[in-house]
Parts: C-alpha cells; structure tokens; sequence
C-alpha cells in the first residue's frame, strides 16, 4: 500500500476555503494551541451565556483540556450519518476564531447547522459575517445543499445581526435552559435564494470531501 497522508486518512484536513483575506482551515493538533489561546482571551461577556452548551463556563485550568477533547471527539465520532465539519478561522493570517457546520444524513436532507465564535478582540469588524458567508458559499455550492439553519438566543443581538445581514429568516423559537433560566432561542433558516454572498471563495480539496461524505461514487 502506497504511503498515507493524515488528509488521505481523514478527507477534511484537506479542505480550504479561501474568500479575500480570510481562511478557512482545518483544526488540525498544530492549530489547537492558537484557538486555545483566542479562546482563553475571551469569547463573550462572562455575565451572558450565548452558546448552548456552555463551553466557556469552564474553569481556566480545564478549558484547554476539554476545549481539545471536543475537538479530537468531533473527528472520533465522524460517519456519513452524523458529522460535524470545523474550521479554524484566519483573518489576515491571524487565527481568530472557529467556523463549523453540523448534520445528520446529509445525502438524503441536504440541510445542516451553522456554528461559530470569535475571540473578543476580533469582534465589531465584519469577520463573523465573512466567516458565515464563506461556509454557507461552500455549502451550498460545492456540497449541493437546499437550506442551512442557525439560531440564537434572544439575548445575543450580534450573532442575530449576522444572520440578518446573511440572509437568514426567522423560523420559530425554541424554549431553552440558559445557566438555570428560560432562555429563547431563535431558530433561522437560510435558502439560496436568500443568500447575500460576500467575497467569492476560493475551494481546496472539495472533491475528496464529496466523496468521504457520499456524495460521488
């Protein structure tokens, strides 16, 4: 057998995404230490809690820890029926946040959820929405999807913001536990003809990815 590369073993290491001065870049081990670091600078106001699973609320000596588990799990637990894509964020060749996209049965749903953050310090200049335009470009253009979803709670206007300024349109709420309270959570939906597209994008190692997740031969 031929010599096997980690992108020949695991198809998404071999992804790029590429739209101007930002990158979307695989989370390999190399990349976690820097994201680690974004992370441990902050990623929101502590008083508010906008992610569903409250990864933040960690204690800082865990954060690391658990912040590399969640990853190296993502990529354990990978099938064609239930994978969830991650991409480490580069802006300016400085890796500021993540940018991911989750789903179930794909082939057959053509449909996923957006996720993301930034560190504090890089927020308030347009690189959420640049993120969020790349991945939804490169889902619906080069993965053939027919709607991707994204929510948030209430209470976080900035990421409601972004998907505004996407194209996203509300579709419904959801009556969540936030930290011990009701939190509402919105639901968004995006279709292509909706779609506000920003920078175009620049694609590497899509056709491999096809294949890994069902949809050629």
């Amino acid at each position: 057998m031929d010599h096997l590369g980690l992108s020949d073993v695991f198809p998404p290491f071999n992804l790029r995404i590429q739209a101007g001065e930002l990158l979307l870049r695989p989370i390999t081990d190399e990349v976690l230490p820097q994201l680690i670091a974004v992370a441990g600078g902050g990623v929101h106001d502590p008083a508010l809690m906008p992610f569903y699973y409250p990864w933040t609320d960690a204690p800082a000596d865990r954060l690391p820890t658990e912040f590399a588990q969640y990853h190296w799990g993502a990529r354990a637990r990978w099938s064609r029926a239930s994978w969830s894509l991650e991409f480490a964020v580069e802006y300016e060749g400085v890796i500021v946040g993540t940018q991911g996209f989750a789903t179930k049965d794909y082939v057959i749903t053509r449909t996923g959820e957006t996720g993301s953050w930034l560190g504090r310090s890089h927020q308030g200049q347009g690189i959420g929405t640049q993120m969020r335009q790349a991945i939804c470009a490169f889902i619906f253009d080069y993965l053939d999807a027919e709607e991707i979803t994204s929510g948030a709670f209430t209470n976080n206007p900035a990421s409601l913001a972004v998907s505004r300024k996407v194209g996203y349109r509300p579709n419904g709420a959801n009556r969540l536990v936030s930290r011990g309270a009701l939190a509402l959570d919105q639901r968004l939906v995006l279709t292509p003809d909706d779609f506000v597209r920003g920078e175009p994008i620049t694609v590497w190692g899509a056709h491999a990815f096809r294949a890994f997740i069902g949809l050629e031969p």
